[in-house]
């Protein structure tokens, strides 16, 4: 007996030393079947074009298809619910974008508070807008565009693909860091605003690069300044709006995001394979070429980054008044 008790002993003692068995084995075995990856936005557009990158690159790194999905409507909201409705398993996960940082804010009431009900996996790409006129307004730089609008309140046309995106949101944070009276035209989508500017129906626009460089370097659009902080490589003699109003910056952005509770060694799985995935000059290069800059950092970075746009663009809503159509 005293013998058995002593084996029995030793075991149990061996045993508490392993480490926990099921988030291991989990991590370990992970993924074993194809994964999803829920975009918010229709097929063909920005936020669906670098998913379906990351995710051709992810799938070759995790050896298992990434199956996109793209589930439009409510402002990216659908999406968002799909997945934090879904078993946090690491098999469904979320093309997160700065609309949702915005959605926090701008619906009153959501059936989840996405900080809360998400973890942050990893950043992907950021880009800033650009600020672009028809070819025959009068101001051809930021400043002559401020001086000129000064002169003329309420008779200069801002249009922006939608109210509550981002277009019409750095429009506003633009207003209030200059005090400028300026029109907003929201249209559904960037397509036709970038139809009507080139058309003269409406004066200036923030539009995102992958839609709007093509008419920039054939002339057909005229680019003032971008959102960024800093010069930016694919228009390096464009200016930043934060030339002429310091402190101004507002990015594009987009990360992957898993339902609350999914695995931590899961979540540091996919982050490693996503920042190794970027690391590659393919991925790099495509990229740069569609006018976006790679975001490399831990979960815990791209977490305090989606509060951090959160705050922002909560701020900006309330200050601005803005609300749902």
């Amino acid at each position: 007996m005293k013998l058995c008790r002593r084996k029995f002993l030793h075991l149990a003692a061996a045993a508490a030393a392993l480490p926990p068995v099921t988030g291991v084995a989990n991590a370990q075995a992970y993924p074993t079947r194809p994964l999803r990856l829920v975009v918010g936005f229709p097929a063909g557009g920005g936020t669906d074009i670098v998913a379906r990158l990351i995710g051709q690159s992810l799938s070759e790194r995790l050896g298992q298809p990434i199956v996109v999905e793209n589930k439009s409507g409510g402002g990216s909201n659908l999406a968002a619910q799909a997945v934090i409705s879904s078993p946090p398993d690491g098999y469904t996960l979320l093309a997160a974008t700065g609309s949702n940082a915005v959605n926090a804010t701008f619906y009153a009431s959501l059936p989840f508070n996405f900080l809360r009900d998400i973890e942050p996996v990893a950043g992907i790409a950021k880009y800033p807008l650009i600020l672009a006129t028809n070819t025959t307004f009068p101001a051809k730089t930021i400043a002559e565009f401020i001086a000129f609008a000064r002169t003329n309140p309420g008779k200069v046309t801002m249009a922006s693909f939608g109210i509550g995106t981002s277009s019409h949101l750095s429009w506003e944070l633009f207003k209030m860091m200059t005090g400028l009276n300026l029109v907003h035209v929201p249209y559904r989508g960037e397509a036709p605003v970038l139809a009507d500017l080139m058309g003269e129906q409406v004066q200036s626009t923030f539009c995102t690069p992958l839609s709007s460089l093509q008419y920039i370097k054939t002339d057909k659009v005229r680019a003032l300044a971008v959102t960024s902080a800093t010069r930016w490589g694919a228009l390096p003699d464009v200016p930043p709006i934060a030339e002429s109003v310091p402190g101004y910056e507002a990015l594009s952005w987009q990360g992957i995001g898993a339902p609350r509770g999914t695995p931590r060694e899961i979540i540091e799985l996919l982050n490693r394979e996503i920042n190794h995935a970027l690391a590659d000059p393919r991925i790099g290069a495509r990229l740069h070429e569609i006018g976006t800059l790679p975001m490399v950092g831990t979960p815990r970075e791209f977490g305090a980054f989606l509060a951090a746009e959160t705050e922002k663009w909560g701020n900006v809503i309330r200050a601005s008044g803005a609300k749902p159509e």
